[in-house]
């Protein structure tokens, strides 16, 4: 008999197991502050018919508020609007602002972003730079759908990471194409000679950085590739997308999961760009 659960949606949870395979699971936060939150281990249900319902409410993340659209991936307008996490500064660290006292929350900021991060190349539907705090790998790298990671430098704060980052990006590029990368894995490709050919390019760009910050500001690292592998039984040809705001049930085969995509034989949804969204799941 089928198994049926309910709750608000929060991102997939992820770590690597023994053999550097993702191990993925759907956590479902309590509703109305009824009922217990779960996790639902996902990689067992590779290969099963999967449903999901979508009970057309979001309930914000931070307020509980209901909301009628999710902004910056689970919250309400005026959260989006006062929340440090949801500054542009996020997205665009290099523009972080909390030196000039202007930051949103200034204690979530010394707690998230003046702390140590790192600058990584990978593998995801290329060769691409990215940025994380040093807590969050190799979660950040399993979310974008990377088979290959290498940190190459680790930093005192997420500004100075954004101000490597964007050095890099002048020689390679800092997205993913999501489409590509649910395709299929990438041929392997050597990070570290990638590395070797791309750090003395931005040599002027790091001397700028440790003269303003201090010699410590930079640290180039020499870290080890991390190969990664997902629990996908079948990659699709041609990709098509679902949203509960257009398609409240999704359901079918689950194929796989890569990054916070889940893979369904008729399409894919991203599951992180529903968080907060309220639904019910049946496996």
């Amino acid at each position: 008999m089928p198994i049926s659960e309910i709750g608000a949606l929060e991102k997939l949870t992820a770590h690597l197991d023994h053999n550097n395979q993702v191990q993925y699971q759907l956590p479902l936060a309590a509703i109305d502050n009824e009922g217990q939150s779960q996790s639902i281990a996902l990689n067992p249900l590779i290969g099963k018919m999967l449903t999901l319902d979508f009970h057309h409410k979001i309930a914000c993340k931070n307020c509980g508020k209901t909301t009628k659209k999710s902004y910056s991936q689970g919250f309400c307008y005026p959260c989006m609007t006062k929340l440090a996490q949801c500054d542009m500064c996020i997205m665009k660290p290099e523009t972080c602002h909390h030196h000039l006292g202007t930051c949103r929350e200034p204690e979530w900021g010394e707690r998230h972003c003046m702390v140590d991060h790192y600058v990584y190349l990978s593998n995801t539907s290329a060769l691409k730079v990215g940025i994380t705090r040093h807590t969050q790998l190799p979660t950040r790298w399993i979310d974008q759908g990377a088979t290959q990671a290498l940190p190459i430098f680790k930093v005192s704060t997420r500004l100075q990471s954004g101000l490597v980052e964007t050095a890099l990006a002048e020689f390679i590029g800092d997205k993913t194409n999501w489409r590509t990368m649910l395709k299929g894995d990438n041929e392997p490709m050597d990070l570290k000679v990638q590395a070797q050919i791309l750090v003395p390019k931005i040599k002027q760009r790091l001397a700028d950085i440790t003269l303003k910050f201090g010699d410590d500001a930079v640290q180039l690292l020499d870290e080890e590739v991390v190969n990664i592998s997902y629990p996908v039984s079948q990659y699709l040809t041609k990709i098509s997308s679902f949203n509960f705001d257009k398609t409240p049930r999704v359901s079918g085969i689950l194929l796989g999961i890569k990054g916070q995509y889940l893979i369904f034989e008729q399409g894919v949804i991203n599951m992180r760009k529903f968080s907060s969204y309220q639904i019910s799941v049946e496996y």
